[in-house]
């Protein structure tokens, strides 16, 4: 039997979301409605975030062990397909989750809308 999952996840305007990264769990994002500004850097390093902007039909992979952060700036709706499963007994073994490394990025987003 495979592992895996499917989520389809809701974001309102202006929120942040995951701010983490994952030991060895991975994921394709795919943008069913909105938009994602997404940022991500190996996990540990201290080089700047790479900044990247996925909308409406646009799909992306985060592998292990990539500190990852999601901003909103409207109504978002996109699909995670993870290689393992979501029970939180798994996924929470596997997350580590990071202090808000990316408030300097998001602040200077958020002063552009």
């Amino acid at each position: 039997m495979s592992k895996g999952s499917i989520v389809v996840i809701e974001s309102v305007p202006y929120i942040q979301r995951a701010n983490h990264y994952h030991k060895e769990d991975y994921h394709y994002c795919y943008v069913v409605e909105g938009s994602i500004t997404y940022y991500e850097r190996e996990a540990g390093s201290k080089v700047p975030l790479r900044r990247f902007e996925f909308k409406k039909g646009d799909m992306f992979y985060t592998p292990p062990m990539m500190e990852h952060c999601m901003f909103f700036k409207e109504k978002t709706v996109f699909i995670a397909m993870g290689g393992k499963t979501r029970s939180q007994k798994e996924y929470e073994e596997d997350l580590v989750r990071l202090p808000s490394l990316h408030d300097e990025y998001l602040h200077s987003f958020t002063k552009e809308i």
